[in-house]
């Protein structure tokens, strides 16, 4: 007897945009430069350019399983290099441009990228990046014509992307290859240690992405216009750049610019749907409208992650910009989405970051990696499993899960009845004070719902006789001043009397790492001595 079979369908990227060509060839990738103005062009005209950058990454003699690097925004450019470099079977390596040319060179030392392209408003960077980094060869300008670059007699070949010219050119080199093939690589943000390198593949990234297309997920639909203000360095851009087209929907681009003011005229002109960042970008946006006044009645969702939204905060941007605000969670290592609080959830919860959808699955342990026998309503580090979730570092031999696959976030986390999880705190955050763990995350998330507090963080200061003592720093809201002890009195009868702070410093400007989270490393490094 032979058993009847199904037809080969390789799970690579590039059928995103295939799909995206073929059936909405007309819909919209809209970007915004720092003046604002705005170039677009249609789904089918955007594969053909695409398909050109593979021509030129054949030309320079770029092969699969090669690593292309990119130092970009988030343009329409950087989406074609994107899947110019994916879509012959090469490896686009994503450099965050917030980094210093040292760092980036590193990483570009561990790829052994040949080819590097640049948005033009960076080519002082990629001079610098280059320098250190003797293995590129080509550089391709993006978003301008290249004519910045001090060429030099020593150093890469300079070209600008649209020497491709006209519509003819493509490269055959589209598609043929196996899906288990490397597709991106993106390192960690480095808050808490050296950054990792992630590599992504085309297989979990096309399941990753059917997962963001669910219901109960993000859910695009071909008649949303998504604004990803989530960098496209960083983690995909939490996926939408493949999401997008897949549904067929609308991608609007905001370049380099995400202050208050360009990002109301991008939504208003162009009609946004659902728009995505960390909170601090809402923050801008909700206060450019408070001075200036405006509605933007086409928005309706946001959906935040990176950190936890303290309430006054999540109430003040759906009352201010009228939306409703989905919370979420996730990392690098899990391409990156790892749960999403439901948009059809009429009680929304800012601490809550939602469930786990098909194809991802938590776990809680304890300190020995031993799962707790009850996983809800108590506090465990939180592991994870999946078929976006990393097995291993780039140029790691060893599996970077234990020998059942869970992944160690490294967060400490609760799961309720319902199944929602709330992150509560990282366990190399937790302060060690007498012999006994306070953990800063439960006192940030009572200072952070005062109303006058835009930032909150606690960490550990060497103390000489307890070890640790915690010591609160704080941003305040524009204008506003309270007492250390009307900052510190909500803590009482919430957290335990020794949990409260010893100190209170206050921050013109709370530190931010490259991803938008508050950046513990150096507040370590500058508060935490003596």
């Amino acid at each position: 007897m032979n058993d009847g079979a199904m037809q080969p369908y390789a799970l690579t990227l590039e059928k995103f945009l295939d799909h995206a060509a073929k059936w909405h060839p007309n819909t919209e990738v809209v970007t915004a430069d720092i003046s604002g103005r705005t170039t677009r062009v249609g789904y089918a005209v955007l594969r053909q350019r695409a398909l050109q950058v593979s021509a030129l990454l054949d030309g320079f003699g770029v092969r699969a399983g090669e690593h292309v690097a990119t130092l970009a925004w988030n343009s329409q450019s950087h989406v074609e290099v994107w899947y110019g470099t994916m879509g012959m079977g090469a490896v686009c390596h994503t450099l965050n441009p917030r980094l210093t040319a040292e760092q980036l060179a590193a990483m570009l030392v561990q790829s052994e990228a040949r080819v590097l392209a640049v948005s033009a408003d960076l080519i002082p960077l990629a001079e610098a990046v280059c320098a250190l980094s003797p293995l590129v060869s080509d550089i391709i300008v993006i978003d301008g014509d290249g004519s910045e670059w001090r060429s030099r007699d020593d150093g890469p070949r300079v070209h600008a992307l649209d020497e491709r010219g006209g519509t003819g050119g493509a490269c055959e080199l589209w598609g043929d290859f196996d899906e288990t093939a490397p597709s991106g690589l993106c390192f960690t943000s480095g808050t808490t240690g050296a950054p990792k390198g992630v590599t992504y593949t085309h297989r979990s990234s096309y399941l990753h992405t059917l997962r963001l297309l669910q219901a109960d997920v993000i859910g695009l639909t071909s008649r949303d216009v998504v604004l990803p203000v989530v960098p496209m360095f960083h983690a995909n851009a939490w996926g939408l750049p493949f999401a997008a087209p897949a549904a067929g929907a609308k991608l609007v681009l905001p370049g380099r610019v995400a202050d208050g003011a360009s990002l109301a005229r991008l939504i208003m002109d162009e009609d946004v749907t659902i728009a995505v960042g960390v909170p601090t970008v809402w923050v801008g946006l909700a206060d450019h409208l408070d001075k200036v006044g405006g509605e933007l009645p086409s928005l309706k969702r946001i959906i935040v992650g990176g950190t936890q939204m303290p309430p006054a905060l999540m109430d003040r941007i759906e009352r201010r910009l009228g939306v409703a605000v989905q919370t979420s969670w996730g990392m690098t290592e899990l391409s990156p989405s790892g749960t999403f609080a439901s948009p059809h959830d009429t009680a929304r919860q800012p601490s809550l970051s939602g469930r786990p959808a098909i194809g991802v699955d938590l776990m809680l342990k304890d300190e020995f990696g031993d799962p707790l026998p009850a996983q809800r309503n108590i506090e465990g580090h939180l592991y994870v499993k999946g078929a976006a979730v990393i097995e291993r570092y780039f140029g790691d031999s060893e599996s970077a899960a234990d020998k059942d696959g869970w992944f160690d976030t490294g967060d400490l986390a609760r799961i309720d009845d319902a199944g929602n999880l709330t992150i509560t705190g990282r366990s190399k955050d937790l302060i060690k004070s007498g012999g006994e763990w306070i953990n800063p995350a439960e006192i940030e998330a009572v200072i952070g719902s005062i109303p006058e507090v835009s930032f909150a963080a606690v960490i550990g200061r060497a103390d000489p006789k307890w070890g640790e003592r915690p010591v609160l720093l704080v941003e305040m809201r524009e204008q506003q001043m309270l007492s250390d002890e009307e900052l510190l009195k909500p803590l009482n009868g919430r957290v335990a009397s020794w949990w409260v702070p010893d100190d209170v410093v206050r921050l013109a400007q709370m530190p931010l790492a490259p991803t938008g989270k508050v950046d513990k490393m150096r507040l370590r490094q500058e508060y935490g001595g003596n």
